[in-house]
């Protein structure tokens, strides 16, 4: 029987994105753990600890401990992002408490725990969490392993950011990245109505980027990897934009205003509304 092929394929490059965020927190300055990033509430250090909070829950998930319940239903996906804002805020916080030199050790321990669980996974049975910015309920353990990488790329491209080390952009790390991202744009475009075999073109420039196309057939958006028509509209738009737009840390105004969109504009404006994080 011939393999199922893995859509996005993220395992194993976990492990090189983590030694890289461990050499640069080895690298920072002790006023580099305080600057501000584009995640405005959260300097450099939070956000490390961020991580490290994600690498404790995937662990203790694998222990089948079913941590702290939420103390309201959670009925709606806005209640989940509340009731996860108030689990990362308490955290967080809880952290300041910590050395930069003992949380980059905890990091690189429960990193490669981390690691170890991911790649056990069979990507094909059903994820525990489902990926709820795509509007799945229900998700395969791929694509919420890629949306794990997705998670710990930007967060490390924040600090990055904040402390001027470039590093990640590249086609090895950056595209899956991405291509993760482009998943929920059927989702974002959900209540957009067009005429039928209307294609978007989405291109992420540079080696790191690439091209996506979405189309409207029968009532619904879907994504694709290949061009059967000249698309209706084109979005242009930097690997930079597009990883800060889709997790909130510019606004869609401003992504629109430094990108380039020809043909159908209001089709391609509603590209900068998605939101690949839970927030």
């Amino acid at each position: 029987m011939e393999e199922q092929e893995i859509p996005i394929r993220t395992v194993h490059l976990f492990p090189i994105l983590n030694q890289k965020l461990i050499e640069l927190l080895k690298s920072l300055s002790a006023d580099d753990w305080n600057k501000p990033t584009v995640a405005r509430l959260w300097k450099v250090k939070d956000i490390a600890a961020h991580l490290l909070d994600g690498n404790i829950r995937t662990i203790s998930s694998s222990h089948q401990h079913p941590g702290d319940p939420p103390s309201a239903p959670i009925n709606s996906y806005q209640d989940l992002v509340s009731y996860l804002n108030g689990l990362n805020a308490t955290w967080v916080q809880a952290m300041k408490q910590m050395s930069p030199q003992l949380l980059i050790e905890l990091l690189e321990i429960t990193g490669k725990q981390f690691n170890e669980i991911i790649a056990g996974l069979d990507p094909f049975a059903q994820s525990q969490f489902s990926v709820a910015w795509a509007g799945e309920e229900h998700s395969l353990n791929w694509f919420h392993i890629a949306r794990e990488y997705t998670e710990k790329f930007h967060h490390q491209q924040q600090i990055r950011e904040a402390v001027g080390r470039q590093g990640i952009i590249t086609a090895e790390l950056f595209y899956p990245c991405i291509d993760t991202f482009m998943r929920g744009l059927p989702h974002a475009y959900r209540d957009v109505e067009a005429a039928e075999d209307s294609l978007i073109q989405i291109d992420v420039r540079g080696e790191a980027g690439g091209s996506w196309f979405l189309q409207y057939n029968n009532s619904s958006w879907n994504l694709k990897k290949t061009l059967d028509k000249q698309p209706d509209t084109i979005v242009s738009l930097s690997p930079d934009t597009a990883w800060k737009v889709f997790t909130k840390a510019i606004t869609p105004q401003l992504a629109i205003k430094i990108s380039e969109i020809s043909g159908n504009i209001n089709l391609g404006e509603n590209l900068f509304n998605l939101v690949a994080v839970m927030a």
